[in-house]
């Protein structure tokens, strides 16, 4: 089911009305969230539930299991039960093919015919994003950080909660599931912020990111007959579309657990204000970041092995967080690149120097932490066109296209008959600069529409206009999220 469908704008307001006027009791309103998660995730496909329930339950069982052993013989292979179920079944639906392929076209390479079998499954909709949240529960109690769940109810709840179960934030067991074991009240405050950060997060989705999709297909599918400044347009619409429709579904699902008296993890922090590339992963998709820290750099031994070890950790962290978002070399490509990227900082000890945000305690940046933007923004720029090219050539050839014509007139005449002839640039990038200028006015708080400062009737003048943004200018084709395929 889609946040931005008709379907989602009949479930979400039923069972909201279940929740808090009919299940008040905790037990009730657990199950009656496990449904909605069930019919939420089932309603593109009932079979994906056989997978969320049986990876749940393996992960419930071991837990209890590993809680009631003193041995740690014992205790490690409960939790080998686990990665291995978890990566594995990971493994199966969405590497198993990218493998096999691969290893067909290595030995054509050496002459050597092999018709590789593949499985062709459809890949489970966030089968990484529930993975990773079920492995951090395992893992904590394997750790004795948190103790193993008795009410399998309560586990399911946690394992299937509908606002974040497709595309996250990737929640933390230790964070997320005493929420789910004690009562929980109805927070007015709470609601309404929520609402508000709902609203920003379907503006970003169906305004911008909606919009720039059509724009930055059509650059990707004809790039080779494209004049260098439109690849350019095309690559920074990408960047854009890409933080819209993944900041957009998180503020969507951070908003909609608030009206259920539930608090997520932050999952981005305005990442294009970021000054250098170390601060840009401090502030993207950070409950990924900070999982694979807490999860691999961590326990491979982090920087505590000196330089070596820390370059090497790097290296290993970002590769397979590229590994991470799909079975393709692009992947890799763009996991490697953006290693490499944080390499100087590293080495040079300065990947820790940007903790606090741009231009604080001032109203606007200084020409420095301008250009400092920009640069950090351009090279993220080069990166997403691997992220978003079908395959590694036509991502070289892409970012070689963008500059060997840039200062050819033929090309910017080219570029600018482009854009006249495409009536939704306009739009685009004036909301383009709508989301720029309101994230940066409220860079210091958790989205763009908390604690406004406003007058009452400017504050819903702000609301009405972007509900008739939405209304006007977005897209309704109820285009997927892009990180629903991840």
């Amino acid at each position: 089911m889609l946040f931005n469908s008709f379907v989602f704008a009949l479930f979400l307001p039923a069972v909201f009305a279940l929740y808090w006027g009919v299940f008040r009791k905790l037990r009730a309103q657990n199950l009656l969230l496990i449904a909605a998660g069930f019919l939420f995730y089932g309603w593109w496909d009932w079979r994906f539930l056989l997978l969320l329930l049986a990876t749940s339950l393996t992960d419930y069982f071991v837990a209890l299991a590993m809680g009631r052993s003193a041995s740690p013989k014992r205790r490690k292979l409960l939790l080998g039960i686990s990665l291995i179920g978890n990566l594995g079944t990971l493994g199966i639906f969405k590497y198993y093919d990218f493998f096999a392929r691969s290893l067909a076209a290595g030995l054509a390479e050496l002459g050597i015919a092999h018709d590789p079998f593949l499985l062709k499954v459809i890949l489970p909709v966030g089968i990484s994003f529930y993975t990773f949240q079920a492995l951090s529960y395992t893992i904590d109690v394997y750790r004795g950080r948190i103790e193993a769940v008795r009410q399998a109810d309560t586990f399911l709840a946690f394992v299937s909660f509908f606002p974040q179960l497709c595309a996250g934030p990737i929640e933390r067991a230790s964070h997320m599931l005493p929420q789910f074991q004690r009562a929980r009240t109805f927070n007015t405050a709470q609601a309404v912020d929520g609402l508000r950060q709902m609203l920003w997060g379907f503006f970003k989705k169906i305004v911008i990111a909606d919009n720039c999709s059509r724009l930055v297909d059509g650059i990707f599918n004809s790039s080779d007959t494209q004049p260098g400044p439109v690849l350019i347009i095309g690559a920074v619409l990408f960047a854009f579309q890409i933080y819209c429709d993944f900041g957009g579904y998180s503020d969507i699902a951070i908003g909609t657990a608030k009206l259920f008296g539930f608090d997520l993890m932050r999952n981005f922090a305005f990442p294009y204000f970021s000054r250098d590339i170390a601060e840009f992963w401090r502030r993207w998709h950070i409950s990924l970041s900070s999982w694979f820290r807490d999860y691999l750099y961590i326990p491979l031994g982090g920087s505590k092995g000196g330089r070596g070890m820390a370059v090497r950790n790097t290296f290993i962290i970002f590769l397979v967080s590229g590994f991470w978002h799909g079975a393709n070399w692009t992947f890799l490509a763009w996991g490697l690149i953006n290693a490499i990227y944080f390499l100087p900082l590293l080495l040079s000890g300065r990947h820790r120097n940007n903790l606090g945000i741009a231009g604080e305690g001032r109203r606007w940046p200084a020409f420095g932490e301008v250009l400092a933007m920009l640069g950090t923004f351009g090279l993220t720029c080069v990166a997403w066109v691997f992220f978003r090219a079908a395959t590694i050539g036509q991502a070289l050839s892409y970012i070689r296209d963008m500059f060997i014509h840039l200062f050819d007139v033929g090309h910017w005449s080219r570029t600018a008959q482009y854009i006249t002839d495409r009536a939704t640039y306009g739009p685009a990038m004036a909301c383009i600069g709508l989301l720029l200028l309101a994230e940066w006015l409220q860079r210091n708080r958790q989205h763009a529409l908390e604690a406004l400062v406003f007058t009452r009737p400017l504050r819903w003048s702000l609301y009405i206009g972007l509900v008739l943004l939405i209304v006007f200018v977005g897209d309704h084709a109820e285009q997927t999220f892009i990180y629903f395929q991840f």
